[in-house]
């Protein structure tokens, strides 16, 4: 039986940029952060030249894994993924203060994909782009 979900993986162009976004901005903790120059994720993921650094968030009971691959270099189709494409399509965080965030995320100039809606009452949803394109969601649900 599955226990959990156990984490959300994110590849991106750039780890220290990804951190301030993740770490610094919406503050995420680094419980992990790894420095792969052997074989071992070419073994996993059916490259042989990978080498990668892999960095896990914690937020809540949530984990978010960051992988920057130095090798085979890869593309950004993140900012080709729509919201209603297939696959995964963005990563959910769960906040209070929907206007106070709204506003922080304003304030550094995110661009957002549409506007904040008021889903169900007291439910507020808004959809923001991260650093690499990423879709990402804020949610507020009633106290």
């Amino acid at each position: 039986m599955i226990n959990t979900l156990g984490h959300v993986a994110l590849s991106v162009s750039d780890m220290e940029r990804s951190l301030e976004f993740y770490r610094d901005f919406l503050g995420m903790d680094v419980f992990m952060d790894l420095d792969i120059q052997d074989n071992r994720i070419g073994r996993v993921i059916g490259q042989p030249d990978a080498t990668c650094r892999i960095v896990h968030l914690k937020l809540g009971d949530g984990v978010l894994e960051l992988f920057q691959y130095f090798t085979p270099p890869g593309e950004n189709r993140a900012q080709q993924t729509r919201q209603f494409d297939q696959g995964l399509v963005h990563i959910g965080f769960e906040i209070n203060e929907f206007q106070k965030h709204l506003q922080q995320l304003r304030d550094r100039n995110v661009q957002f994909l549409g506007e904040p809606v008021e889903f169900r009452p007291n439910v507020w949803v808004v959809y923001f782009s991260g650093p690499d394109g990423e879709i990402c969601e804020f949610r507020q649900q009633p106290e």
